[in-house]
């Protein structure tokens, strides 16, 4: 074989195992990239449950962003998605009604924070009753969220296992803020 032959085919071989060495390389940035976007900035999650009807519809299709709570505390409305306090592994999505220092009240069919009646429309007139809580929770009322915690409760209220039955959440639980439906497509809105 002369020289010419094999430094071609030599050649060949060496742009063949670049090209793959490059697309290897290309493969794992870009897993990294989605990873770390999955991980730090934004996670989707499909609704399981009819808790936050009519609000969101089950097998609704939602991103969490996990950026904004660097930056600002959890505040009263925000949709939420947090560690399940009963099930290890599960993750709720609910509204935030009060945060740490307010109190909760329950009054004939109504929620108050602070005295002040709240005005709900996403629960569409259903009545927020007590629920029996957990085992080993205790909650009366009127509930003072303590520091470092939020209410919460699903806009369905006849249909929610909240924090009237599990009781105040960790602001350590939170792992986002609901921001957007992205499927089915008749029902991408912003949240």
């Amino acid at each position: 074989m002369s020289s010419a032959r094999r430094a071609t085919s030599s050649r060949k071989r060496g742009g063949f195992i670049r090209d793959a060495i490059e697309y290897i390389v290309l493969l794992v940035v870009v897993f990294a990239v989605f990873w770390a976007g999955r991980v730090f900035v934004v996670e989707p999650y499909s609704i399981p449950s009819g808790s936050m009807e009519t609000t969101l519809m089950i097998n609704d299709c939602v991103f969490s962003e996990k950026v904004s709570y660097h930056l600002r505390d959890v505040q009263q409305g925000d949709i939420v998605t947090f560690a399940d306090p009963e099930v290890e592994g599960r993750t709720l999505i609910k509204r935030v009604i009060a945060t740490e220092g307010q109190t909760v009240d329950l009054v004939n069919g109504a929620v108050s924070v602070d005295g002040q009646v709240l005005d709900e429309p996403y629960t569409h007139g259903l009545p927020s009753e007590e629920l029996t809580p957990a085992r080993n929770v205790q909650i009366s009322y009127p509930y003072t969220v303590p520091a470092g915690y939020v209410w919460v409760m699903g806009d369905n209220r006849t249909n929610s296992a909240d924090s009237r039955y599990f009781g105040a959440v960790p602001t350590s639980n939170i792992t986002g803020r609901a921001v957007a439906i992205y499927w089915p497509l008749n029902r991408i809105a912003t949240l």
